[in-house]
């Protein structure tokens, strides 16, 4: 039986990930592509390939539903309903309109998407005011603690495909796991996780995970696949969650479709 041909279509911001699938993408047979704009290009279009994508959420979002994709990502309140055990803090998903009220330091992230900075904000009167952004915009608002080493897992099947180290106490340190003295210690931790979380994130993700300064290990947050950088992880192995992240709707497995994000229909 001939495989079907088909194409990884990647956003028009060039990044060292997006290169370096591209080039896992054609060693293994596969069409692959970099956008020159934020649309379909109508000589792709017309091939009428069975596509996946790479890129970020105003990628996705751009030609996603043209592509007829299942572009999947996990729940942006999914940090906030693990157990502390699992985070090492408490996480609440709130709105910003409730964290403007806030008395002290919080770090405050936008699940979705970048609208303003994730970080310790001092208060709630240092975030975004509302004529900047609207109230209920949703956010994620954590108790401040210190990780001295992070992690991003490339999940498949609720097995790790691909890691790598990105961070130490606070600091881009990108690093593969050969030879890091944490990297059993991050893998147990991360098996532990997925075994606990496993009906609540899609079948391909990103999840990172950090030790605390005080050694305990936590969840750092939960990223789609498709929207990730690699560090230091292996490219082929990445590919691999990555084309089931973001591929045709009418492939994706019924489990996956809950975790399908809502994409705006194809303007003209």
């Amino acid at each position: 039986m001939i495989a079907t041909p088909r194409l990884l279509l990647i956003a028009p911001r060039i990044t060292e990930t997006g290169l370096q699938l591209l080039t896992a993408a054609r060693g293994r047979g596969l069409r692959a592509h970099t956008a020159t704009g934020w649309s379909v290009p109508p000589e792709l279009a017309d091939l009428g390939l069975p596509t996946h994508l790479y890129g970020g959420p105003l990628f996705a979002d751009a030609v996603g539903r043209e592509l007829g994709l299942a572009v999947l990502e996990p729940p942006e309140d999914w940090p906030a309903r693990l157990p502390v055990e699992l985070t090492g803090r408490r996480i609440v998903h709130t709105t910003l309109a409730a964290a403007r009220e806030l008395s002290g330091p919080a770090f405050v992230k936008p699940p979705g998407d970048k609208a303003f900075a994730a970080r310790v904000y001092p208060d709630g009167a240092a975030l975004p005011g509302p004529e900047l952004l609207p109230g209920e915009t949703p956010v994620l608002v954590s108790e401040v603690v210190a990780f001295a080493a992070e992690y991003r897992l490339f999940v498949l099947d609720g097995v790790v495909l691909a890691a790598s180290r990105y961070a130490v106490a606070g600091e881009l340190d990108v690093a593969p796991l050969a030879g890091d003295p944490l990297a059993a210690a991050a893998l147990g931790f991360a098996g532990e996780l997925l075994r606990a979380v496993a009906d609540g994130l899609p079948s391909a993700v990103v999840v990172d995970v950090g030790q605390l300064a005080d050694g305990r290990w936590a969840v750092v947050e939960a990223n789609p696949a498709w929207a990730s950088g690699g560090y230091a992880a292996d490219p082929e192995r990445v590919l691999d969650v990555v084309l089931r992240a973001a591929g045709p709707a009418v492939a994706a497995r019924p489990s996956d479709l809950a975790f399908g994000r809502a994409l705006p229909a194809v303007l003209r």
